[in-house]
């Protein structure tokens, strides 16, 4: 059973910064070869994709709503996903969580992701 625990979160100003972590563990997980991905979900609105990134080359996507502000990243030694997250605006407000699947990096819609998520992290932007 593979566990994803999110943390970072937390209340910033409009042009602030937060950097989120997602921490994958568990027998059998191969942390090197999987796509993990960041997702939101705001009061009242649908989950969506935020960023993803194929931890066996390190490539990387992101939706375009966060293009140029937001930084996904890894670290292999740590089995931890990051979302860089600056010039934050008072609509990134949601809770975030990560998701990870195995082998293959879907298209970054929640449904598509159906392998393992973790239990979110909320970030609020106030003006």
């Amino acid at each position: 059973q593979v566990r994803l625990v999110e943390s970072g979160g937390g209340s910033v100003q409009a042009g602030g910064s937060l950097r989120l972590s997602c921490a994958a563990s568990g027998s059998g997980y191969i942390f090197g070869s999987n796509c993990m991905g960041w997702f939101r979900q705001a009061p009242g609105k649908e989950r969506e994709g935020v960023a993803r990134i194929y931890t066996g080359a390190g490539s990387t996507y992101y939706a375009d709503s966060v293009k140029g502000r937001f930084t996904i990243s890894q670290d292999n030694a740590k089995n931890t996903v990051y979302l860089q997250m600056n010039s934050l605006k008072p609509e990134d407000t949601a809770m975030y969580y990560c998701a990870a699947v195995p082998r293959i990096c879907p298209v970054l819609i929640p449904t598509y992701w159906k392998s393992y998520w973790g239990q979110g992290t909320q970030v609020t932007v106030s003006s």
